[in-house]
């Protein structure tokens, strides 16, 4: 796809660019978290780096921290594949709770990967208090594909295809490669609860957390943008929290029709219930929206 006007956010390899114009022109004291997305880095000139520059001018007074995963952009980039998600939230939360600027709370804004992991940081790490959790285009029951890994011609995706396929669950795989980590098989659903060292555990497929669900519930808002025309994530359902149904990949199922909300496992009953569940849609592909879109549905949960 093109660019057209000033106005529109695309998708470049798994990243954003960013086409700055117009100002949203009110005051924000509320801080904003962000983490990128799978291939992208927290300073990317034309993903993160710009979205985050663009906040700061155009909210004044914001404070937005993009997260570095490692010491190094390029670091934090091989992270986004290679390290344990575990790890990863791990070092988040010590970031977040040595912040004296976030120390009131903050807002959080996912990007693809991002989101889930961000909801990780929710459900594990309530100090400082995560105040409203976006999710732009996150995969929160996991996927089941990966139909176009960024940069698609690249030695490091098929490696990553032919891990997955292979054994997705082994403990090799598991460790060492992120993706390995929200692979969601519904076909070996035995499989995946025993040995998904990241999903199966922030889903509760295995046992009950009471302090996952208790810290997640505290949220204002859990805000979970689908994109229609998604053509990286399977199943694309997965941005709202729906999954195949288990036992065959096939036929889908919405969140309220799953056992994680039958079972109330997250306490997303309730949230739902009080209104705290936003789930929007926009058309286009992977993290493609306009800026109208951005700033009619999205800027309202960062004030």
């Amino acid at each position: 796809m093109g660019l057209s006007a000033a106005l529109r956010l695309l998708a470049v390899s798994g990243c954003l660019l960013l086409l700055c114009g117009s100002s949203w022109g009110n005051n924000a004291t509320v801080p904003l978290v962000i983490w990128h997305g799978m291939g992208d880095s927290c300073c990317n000139p034309l993903s993160m780096g710009s979205i985050k520059k663009m906040v700061e001018e155009e909210v004044p007074g914001i404070y937005v921290l993009s997260l570095m995963i490692g010491k190094t952009v390029v670091q934090d980039t091989e992270n986004g594949f290679f390290m344990d998600v575990n790890e990863q939230v791990s070092f988040v939360c010590d970031q977040l709770s040595q912040d004296p600027k976030l120390k009131g709370g903050y807002n959080a804004m996912g990007f693809s990967q991002g989101s889930q992991f961000l909801r990780a940081v929710a459900q594990r790490c309530p100090d400082p208090p995560m105040k409203n959790l976006i999710s732009v285009g996150g995969q929160h029951q996991g996927v089941f594909g990966l139909p176009r890994c960024p940069g698609e011609s690249s030695h490091i995706c098929e490696w990553i295809r032919k891990m997955l396929n292979s054994g997705a669950y082994t403990d090799t795989v598991q460790k060492h490669l992120v993706q390995a980590q929200y692979w969601h098989d519904p076909l070996n659903d035995d499989l995946y609860k025993k040995h998904s060292l990241f999903l199966a555990d922030i889903n509760q497929e295995r046992v009950v957390n009471e302090t996952y669900k208790k810290n997640l519930m505290s949220l204002n808002k859990f805000v979970m943008v689908k994109f229609l025309q998604d053509t990286m994530v399977d199943p694309v359902d997965s941005e709202w929290f729906g999954f195949y149904k288990p036992g065959q990949d096939k036929e889908l199922e919405t969140l309220q029709e799953s056992a994680i909300y039958t079972e109330d496992r997250l306490g997303l009953v309730e949230m739902d219930s009080a209104g705290k569940l936003v789930f929007l849609a926009t058309d286009g592909d992977h993290l493609q929206f306009t800026r109208e879109w951005f700033n009619d549905n999205l800027l309202p949960y960062l004030r």
